[in-house]
């Protein structure tokens, strides 16, 4: 996808395509929770369904990354691959996926 200004134009966020999908670094660490964890490619994910899509956040990693796929990309957890490099690269905080 083409990458995307962001507004503000922060080193933190980046965004690609139309509608677009954002990643946001530095959020904080979601803590413990029964929400089912999706891992891909190593790292866990806790989705929560938005009215237009979905947010995933990085379960794990302190501090986290997070991920707002629209709708429009269904299934949205296709594309949390791309991220993984990322989460990886990312503290582990001891939590983990069940």
């Amino acid at each position: 996808m083409q990458r995307r200004d962001t507004d503000p134009d922060s080193p933190a966020v980046a965004a690609w395509g139309d509608p677009a999908v954002v990643a946001r670094c530095g959020v904080a660490a979601p803590a413990p929770t029964a929400v089912d964890c999706l891992e891909v490619d190593g790292v866990g994910w806790i989705p929560e369904r938005l009215s237009d899509g979905t947010r995933f956040t990085s379960f794990g990693t302190e501090p986290a990354v997070e991920v707002l796929v629209p709708r429009a990309y269904a299934p949205e957890g296709l594309l949390l691959p791309v991220f993984g490099p990322a989460a990886r690269a990312l503290p582990r905080n001891g939590l983990a996926c069940r």
